[in-house]
């Protein structure tokens, strides 16, 4: 049998769990189960459904363990940032995890920056302050009123959570903590003078444990139900998705971790706290062995998502294999700013397109060819700014780039990356999450 360890790798449209076990002297990463994630609309917000996705872990994890040819040693969990649940003191769900696209953020990130010091929220947070964050999403369940606030036992960011309803263990990763804004990122500890500031209950934040980490074994019924052990463990990996994926780049090259969001950043020993860095939109996220990625959150291939789903509900369902030849052939000069607010959460991303080109007196992409061209074009640009921003906030200027996850095996989007950058990219691992999560775990066996 095979030594295997399990990897829970959550997205924002689907998750798998993956097996990985070395063989040959490589490691080699298996599919075991993919299913669908989706954000589901009850009333006037928008939910994870985190019981259909619990459900969906322990498939997979069954379906692992039915496997007589694996002995699986943990499973590790990581998932999209900043996300949250509550449990209360007997350990019951309080309430599904609202989603972070939520509308009830909108304009709160502003008026907090009216309210304090930014520099100086930076210079402790090293967070790029974004509605998206935790830290707002708090607020405005503080200024809802929300009775959940007040009766929960435990805040667990989306990994944490998983990870609670296996083990019955309280406790939040460094990574994913890092994504809400709320650590200090010197200390890699909670702000503790913040969490009181903001009116929230210290005693709600678990323990923040590091990458490797063992968070416990499997609860007696838990194993029952997937048929495995009570004493296989659950352990922390770099749970937010983008520090498993950059956990695999080799030293001296910057990441671009090509998703639904763009991750392009590298990997520092000391957080980057200066203005220049929070002007520059930085984030010093938490990494494997305590170091930061210093890094830029950019919209990504979530334009080409919503995109193909627009035309899909007009009756034109286009593939990637048409999508991509289009776009190769297509001829535009078009670029548009991929982090105006306007591409947010459109209700029709071709109108937001067709928006900003008219405000904005560029020519409007026409087809799915120069639509995707356009989308392409406005990445790699963004891709080239954010390399010169790094380059005037670090010691040494950045000269090569590996793309890393799904959209690494883009080849056009790879070509107009090295073109707008002028450095050598080099493209994958496409499984660079899975492997960095598993990397973890083997470690954590040791």
């Amino acid at each position: 049998m095979k030594d295997t360890y399990l990897a829970a790798d959550f997205g924002g449209g689907s998750g798998r769990v993956l097996a990985g076990y070395m063989e040959g002297g490589e490691l080699q990463l298996e599919e075991i189960y993919r299913f669908r994630n989706r954000q589901v609309r009850i009333g006037r917000h928008l939910y994870w459904d985190f019981p259909s996705l619990f459900e969906d872990m322990k498939t997979g994890i069954r379906k692992a363990a039915q496997r007589g040819d694996l002995n699986i040693r943990s499973i590790g969990i990581d998932t999209w940032g900043v996300d949250f649940g509550f449990v209360d003191a007997r350990g019951n769900l309080l309430g599904l995890p609202v989603c972070y696209r939520d509308e009830r953020t909108a304009g709160l990130c502003r008026k907090f920056q009216e309210e304090h010091d930014a520099k100086a929220h930076y210079a402790k947070a090293g967070i790029q302050m974004m509605d998206i964050n935790s830290i707002y999403q708090l607020i405005a369940m503080r200024d809802e009123g929300s009775p959940i606030l007040e009766t929960a036992a435990h805040l667990l960011f989306m990994p944490d959570l998983f990870s609670f309803f296996l083990t019955g263990q309280a406790n939040c990763e460094y990574s994913i903590a890092s994504t809400s804004e709320l650590l200090d990122a010197r200390s890699r500890s909670w702000n503790l003078h913040l969490i009181d500031e903001l009116g929230l209950r210290r005693e709600m934040f678990p323990p923040i444990i590091m990458p490797g980490t063992v968070r416990g074994t499997l609860m007696s019924e838990v194993a029952r139900e997937v048929n495995l052990s009570p004493d296989v463990k659950v352990v922390a990996v770099a749970s937010h998705d983008t520090q498993s994926a950059s956990y695999v780049v080799p030293d001296g090259y910057a990441f671009l971790s090509s998703g639904t969001w763009s991750l392009l950043g590298v990997t520092l020993d000391e957080p980057v706290l200066t203005e220049e860095a929070r002007l520059a939109g930085c984030s010093n996220e938490g990494a494997v062995g305590g170091r930061i990625n210093f890094l830029q959150n950019i919209t990504g291939l979530w334009f080409l998502q919503r995109l193909m789903a627009e035309w899909k509900e007009r009756g034109n369902e286009v593939g990637f294999d048409v999508a991509l030849p289009a776009a190769e052939a297509a001829e535009t000069d078009t670029v548009v700013d991929v982090d105006d607010p306007i591409f947010a959460n459109p209700d029709s991303m071709e109108k937001a397109i067709a928006k900003y080109c008219h405000k904005n007196n560029l020519k409007a992409p026409c087809g799915v060819g120069e639509h995707v061209r356009v989308v392409f074009q406005s990445l790699a640009q963004r891709y080239a700014r954010g390399i010169r921003e790094f380059n005037r906030l670090l010691p040494h200027p950045i000269t090569r780039i590996n793309i890393i996850g799904g959209g690494c095996k883009n080849d056009l989007l790879n070509r107009l990356t090295a073109e707008a950058t002028g450095l050598e990219v080099i493209a994958g691992p496409v499984e660079a999450t899975g492997m960095g999560n598993i990397m973890v775990q083997m470690r954590a066996d040791t």
